[in-house]
């Protein structure tokens, strides 16, 4: 295909000089890369007035393993890059010949701007979520789980209480007909 035929359409740069914000497919796994790529390629070419923000939303989430508590990173959504820009055909060629970029969301030749509200609400989310991490496995009050480890490994049980600042469970297992409350940490356990 020509570029001719990659262009967006002249309908497009209607938008005026306003920032507006655009989805950006990235290769998954990429998209902190293609976040510094865009950034460089922007710089490079001196095209700062013209992009504004670039985001990768992400949470800090906590996990069990090997019995520790270890906190990772997790893309909100995976694969999809933020971009604040002007869309004019330089922006475009500049964001869609970037590496790891496949393209725009919202059709090849017509990207589909998001509303300010939609992205105000992920920043207000990336801001709150912050303080602190959220757990990688979230489990809720009255979910049936599998014991996998400890004296009640293959046991099924009743989520009773959740305590995620310590990361443990009280688990109502059956046992000998009777229901019995056990305590134990999330690594103990999993979703049936």
């Amino acid at each position: 295909m020509s570029d001719a035929e990659n262009k967006p359409t002249g309908e497009t740069e209607t938008t005026g000089f306003a920032k507006q914000w655009y989805i950006v497919h990235a290769y998954s796994g990429m998209e902190k890369a293609v976040e510094r790529n865009i950034a460089e390629r922007v710089a490079r070419e001196g095209m700062e007035a013209k992009f504004g923000r670039i985001l990768v939303p992400t949470e800090e989430v906590v996990e069990m393993k090997n019995g520790q508590r270890k906190t990772a990173e997790r893309k909100l959504y995976p694969g999809y890059v933020f971009v604040e820009m002007v869309m004019d055909d330089e922006t475009w060629h500049l964001v869609k010949q970037t590496s790891k970029v496949t393209g725009f969301v919202g059709g090849r030749n017509k990207p589909t701007p998001i509303p300010e509200a939609e992205v105000q609400k992920i920043v207000n989310r990336l801001e709150e979520g912050g303080e602190r991490p959220r757990h990688k496995i979230e489990f809720m009050v009255g979910e049936l789980v599998r014991v996998k480890e400890g004296p009640f490994a293959d046991f099924n049980g009743t989520v009773e209480e959740v305590n995620y600042e310590r990361s443990r469970l009280r688990v109502s297992v059956m046992i000998f007909g009777r229901s019995t409350p056990v305590e134990l940490e999330f690594s103990q356990v999993e979703k049936t």
